[in-house]
């Protein structure tokens, strides 16, 4: 009986409801029912949080029992069940409040964000959703049966405060009852339910199918009425979409909210599919037959039995696109790439389909900027439009949002260019900017529930229990595509051309605009990538201050700073104040207080000049503090477009995919002037900081970087077989060893980044050297191990703290205070281990032999001063 109770109680039963209509109908689908029809709304405990609505004439009651329908007799009148709607749009409950709003809250924007919970992604709902058995109709404008949109499609997602209530009113008043003249005669029109919620295989079916039906004619009165809410249409509109037929469409608010919600319902099926199917891998037999069945179940097919995967009805979100594979050196050179350019071609089939779908759907949005003036649905948002906004439209949004590759989004510019368009529209309406600062709830788990019966009907139920989780809304996805796009247009500084431009006759005007601007050649062949990459970047930096901007005409300057405060940042200069980061108190809290301060500053932009010398014959070329320097001079004027555009391309990926963790992270700084200087500081393992000089050649991505390793205590320590005393790092992705190389286009700067922390920073180096890989826990490999500890602890630890080098002082001693315990209490066990031998710079074969605890070696003494330092870092007496 409690989870029966739990279960009423989530569709928007009182707990006394609940237990007064078990208690009578025992079926848990009746007694809902029974609810739903207001039977037991004299039912209610003030203590309640969530209540019925205590008018049993209205229908606006929340219902999470989708396929429940209400009774003709609940609506005997459209004009109050409007009056009602409308009274209850103005209290529509703040999308990010638990809280009932008050009598007294008069909000036009229902994500208002009241009670300090704006930005939470805290929040986790489970939802019990059904899916019922699907219904079809013969339509004279189709061949083939059309498919219904049950009460259980048009309300499935996460709700918010009083959504449920809002759907379950519109579907059912569309549904069912008549229509009747608004003249009051006694002429009805009957609605069904394929009137307005027949799932087409196109949208612009669906339209065509609404426009012939949604003007109505007496016969008696000679009125025309709209036949979604009743009330008289005036034929004579003068609008632009007069003219084209669809003028009707906007009349009123339940026509918004029935078109967005199929189209988004139709919108999310289609993209849903596009994303489960394989691209060019043609027939597949069994394995594709049953891809197919999963698919077709969630786009609205008929379930064909209890075997499919939970996951069948709901995707949960994928948080990026990765590279498949490990972390190796390279792909592999003889990989078969002849269906590239088919799956390509493929997936801008599938992304014009999605791209022509939004651009459809998107003139129903509500927007008071529309061509020829804003008609009446823009000022009057249907609250079901908000909620399929919110539950359908961020679903894609998202999914697309996520993607961490910039080149790829620039290849499916046609997809995300509509993309673009919708986050302005939304954002531009003050009923719905807030949208684009709300956490979007995803799905993070589904658990079927075993199949049952209807009550009045031989239909088969079947129920999920749902399990949402907050993420970043769409203005914090967007930022993350915005830090990319600026790396990517400094990477692409370097290919703009110092021609000045020419001011055009009124001839050659002409001649552009004839030719829409194709008249004048823009830029050389070479360079149309990046002039595509190039405006892609504007194009999404144009969006972000776009919906920036409507945001601070809508919601005002403090909601904006708000959100602004919450988004990503990559620092342009060393301004991070990294005495404010703290330890925390618990191990729990210090991790997280680490990889917090690590996301800030794992990629920077900062000044790598340094002054130059006297005897400098060409002074006006600046220095860099960097071993490449001599070879970074001599291209500084010179432009090369494919560099820029692997560079871009670079810079893109790296600002948000640089790995950090407690135990390893990457930290780049990238001169501000030259984003082909980079210096690296990778941590290996037991948290010891190593310096990398990085150079992106004149041939770069055709041959791969050039790479010095730096923390060598002058040329004198070899830390690893790979990493020699003079710099030289040895991968054969950098062509400085044998196997798999460097492949033009493909490979790329992070692959060399993790590859030498996953591979060369490794816990027992000694197995690096080709021969002794099986030679793991050996007595060669333990004082091989022992020898690099006592170097890393000289060098690498106590040299990088005391003389750190520039630009990472900050980031080297902040690591060191954060992880400082952790550390002390490393180095004890590393001093329990040494062998007492004499350091060797190149070696681990040593011949003297002393006891552990002496300090012959030097071991102890660097080991305590280490200890000392790190105590004065975290109490704050060390002296910077």
């Amino acid at each position: 009986m409690d989870k029966q109770i739990q279960q009423l109680v989530e569709m928007g039963a009182t707990v006394p409801q609940a237990c007064a209509a078990l208690h009578k109908y025992k079926d848990v689908m009746q007694a809902a029912e029974r609810i739903f029809d207001g039977e037991f709304a004299h039912v209610h405990d003030e203590g309640e949080g969530v209540r019925m609505q205590p008018d049993t004439s209205s229908i606006l009651t929340p219902s999470r029992t989708p396929h429940a329908s209400t009774p003709e007799d609940v609506v005997q009148d459209h004009d109050m069940m409007d009056d009602d709607i409308e009274d209850d749009v103005e209290d529509y409950v703040d999308y990010e409040s638990d809280f009932e709003i008050q009598p007294t809250a008069r909000e036009v924007d229902p994500y208002a964000g009241k009670l300090g919970i704006f930005f939470s992604k805290d929040r986790r709902e489970e939802v019990i959703e059904v899916e019922e058995e699907a219904e079809f109709v013969s339509l004279p404008e189709s061949k083939e049966p059309i498919k219904l949109m049950t009460q259980g499609e048009w309300m499935k997602g996460c709700p918010e405060g009083n959504e449920q209530s809002f759907l379950f009113a519109l579907y059912d008043y569309l549904c069912s009852g008549s229509c009747p003249c608004p003249q009051r005669c006694g002429f009805k029109v009957p609605r069904k339910k394929y009137d307005f919620f027949s799932l087409f295989p196109e949208f612009p079916s669906y339209i065509e199918h609404l426009q012939a039906i949604i003007k109505q004619s007496c016969p008696t009165c000679k009125i025309e009425f709209c036949f979604a809410c009743g009330e008289m249409v005036n034929s004579a509109n003068n609008h632009p979409s007069a003219s084209s037929g669809n003028a009707s469409l906007f009349h009123c608010s339940n026509m918004q909210g029935v078109i967005l919600g199929v189209g988004l319902a139709m919108l999310e099926a289609t993209f849903a599919e596009q994303r489960q199917q394989p691209i060019g891998n043609g027939n597949q037999g069994p394995q594709r037959s049953k891809s197919n069945k999963k698919r077709k179940l969630h786009a609205h097919s008929t379930p064909t039995g209890d075997d499919e995967e939970s996951d069948s009805y709901y995707t949960p979100f994928p948080m990026g696109r990765k590279a498949k594979g490990g972390t190796g050196y390279a792909g592999d050179q003889r990989e078969d790439t002849s269906g590239q350019l088919e799956a390509q071609a493929q997936q801008r089939v599938k992304d014009e389909k999605i791209g022509f779908m939004l651009s459809q759907i998107r003139v129903y949005l509500p927007s008071l900027r529309r061509h020829g003036g804003a008609l009446t649905s823009d000022y009057m948002v249907h609250p079901t439009a908000l909620a399929h906004l919110r539950r359908r439209f961020n679903y894609l949004c998202s999914t697309l949002l996520r993607n961490d590759s910039l080149t790829d989004m620039s290849e499916r510019s046609v997809l995300y260019f509509k993309l673009f368009e919708w986050l302005e529209t939304i954002s531009n309406h003050e009923a719905l900017a807030s949208m684009m600062a709300m956490p979007i709830m995803v799905v993070s788990s589904v658990k079927s529930v075993a199949p049952k019966k209807a009550v009045h009907s031989k239909a088969i139920i079947r129920e999920r229990a749902i399990i949402y989780e907050g993420s970043a809304g769409p203005r914090e996805l967007l930022e993350a595509i915005v830090i990319q796009a600026r790396a990517a247009i400094k990477g692409l500084e370097g290919m703009k051309s110092s021609d000045p431009e020419e001011e055009m006759t009124e001839e050659q005007k002409r001649m552009t605009a004839k030719g829409k601007g194709k008249a004048k050649e823009s830029s050389p062949p070479p360079n149309d990538e990046n002039e595509k990459l190039l405006a892609f970047c504007n194009r999404i930096l144009a969006t972000a201050s776009a919906i920036d901007r409507s945001l601070r005409e809508t919601k005002g300057d403090a909601f904006v700073d708000r959100l602004h405060a919450s988004l990503p940042k990559i620092l342009t200069s060393s301004t991070f104040d990294h005495i404010s980061v703290r330890t925390g108190e618990t191990e729990e809290e210090r991790k997280k207080g680490y990889l917090d301060w690590a996301m800030q500053v794992r990629f920077e932009y900062c000044d790598l000049t340094v002054a130059s010398p006297a005897t400098d014959p060409n002074p006006s070329v600046p220095h860099y503090k960097f071993y490449f320097n001599n070879e970074a001079r001599m291209i500084a004027n010179s432009d090369f477009p494919k560099r820029s555009l692997a560079i871009a391309k670079e810079l893109a990926v790296l600002t948000t995919n640089l790995p950090v963790s407690w135990d390893s992270s990457v930290f780049l700084k990238v001169d501000e002037n030259r984003v082909d200087i980079i210096k690296a500081l990778i941590i290996g393992p037991e948290g010891t900081p190593f310096l990398f000089d990085i150079f992106l050649g004149p041939t770069y991505n055709h041959t791969p970087p050039s790479v010095k390793y730096m923390t060598t205590n002058g040329g004198r320590y070899r830390f690893n077989p790979n990493l020699y005393a003079d710099g030289k790092v040895c991968l054969s992705l950098l062509g400085t060893w044998s196997g798999p190389g460097w492949i033009s286009g493909r490979s790329t700067l992070l692959q060399v980044l993790v590859s030498i922390q996953s591979m060369i920073l490794c816990d027992e180096p000694y197995l690096n050297e080709p021969g002794w890989a099986n030679a793991g826990g050996t007595p060669q490999s333990k004082a091989y191990s022992a020898n690099v500890r006592r170097m890393v602890v000289k060098t690498a630890m106590l040299g990088n703290l005391k003389t750190p080098p520039e630009p990472f002082s900050d980031v080297i001693r902040t690591h060191y205070r954060l992880k400082a315990d952790v550390i002390i209490t490393q180095l004890d066990r590393w001093l329990a281990l040494d062998d007492g031998r004499q350091t060797t710079g190149d070696s681990a074969q040593t011949s003297g032999r002393c006891d552990a605890t002496s300090s012959s070696n030097g071991f102890k003494k660097d080991v305590e001063e280490m200890q000392s330092l790190l105590r004065q870092l975290k109490d704050g007496t060390f002296q910077y």
